[in-house]
């Protein structure tokens, strides 16, 4: 029995399948897999309909998977400006956004589905978590995919904001919890490090920063809470 996690796998399906295959997904072991599986890669959704016949995979959401999500059921069928013009501005600029930022190779990717499987995935999306509460080895730990925007020692993780939790600006250089250990996702390494070169998992002030810049063709990376193992596909 074993506790993973991973994160940022942005449609690398190359190295999702490399991970399993090197920890050996055991029915008793669980991988929480902290959101932003999707975007940028070609295989976003070939990533979400494996996930999905795991049962001990347990999704979290983030950014990508909330601006997917937003378009997705909209966007199935060829655009035109006539169903531009009904979308409204700020599905338009959101969808652009979403475009910029890697949505355009998952939308193409998703239209090439059968229709069973768009609604697979649809529905599988839906049922991302925002958090996880888990304790291994005695060390409680807090999951989220960017961080808990706001932060207050007092503030239950049911009480945070979709955007507190997706998009948050994590301070590294602060303890948030000192009996708990926040592991995030969202902000490669490298961008907190200030360091182009930095592509290992960051452990400091009880934090533990898991994107490894596997959306930006570097790591991807799986930590092992159990042993606190560091594996890098």
């Amino acid at each position: 029995m074993a506790t993973y996690v991973m994160s940022d796998i942005h449609g690398n399906y190359e190295k999702y399948i490399q991970a399993l295959k090197a920890i050996k997904l055991q029915n008793s072991d669980t991988l929480y897999v902290l959101g932003d599986v999707v975007d940028r890669g070609q295989g976003s959704c070939k990533i979400l309909l494996d996930m999905m016949c795991h049962f001990n995979i347990i999704p979290l959401l983030g950014n990508h998977e909330f601006m997917a999500m937003t378009v997705l059921s909209k966007l199935v069928e060829e655009i035109t400006e006539e169903s531009l013009i009904s979308f409204g501005q700020d599905f338009i600029t959101g969808m652009l956004s979403w475009f910029e930022n890697g949505g355009d190779v998952t939308l193409k990717e998703f239209k090439q589905l059968s229709l069973d499987d768009r609604q697979a995935v649809l529905e599988y999306l839906e049922e991302f978590e925002l958090y996880a509460e888990i304790t291994v080895n005695n060390q409680d730990y807090v999951l989220v995919h960017a961080g808990l925007e706001n932060f207050k020692k007092t503030k239950r993780l049911s009480d945070y904001k979709l955007s507190e939790i997706i998009w948050a600006e994590t301070d590294y250089d602060k303890v948030y919890f000192k009996d708990k250990i926040l592991i995030t996702g969202h902000k490669p390494v490298s961008a907190i490090l200030f360091d182009k070169s930095a592509d290992k998992i960051l452990k400091q002030n009880n934090h533990i920063a898991i994107d490894c810049g596997c959306g930006f063709n570097r790591n991807l990376a799986v930590l092992c809470l159990d042993t606190m193992e560091e594996m890098y596909f």
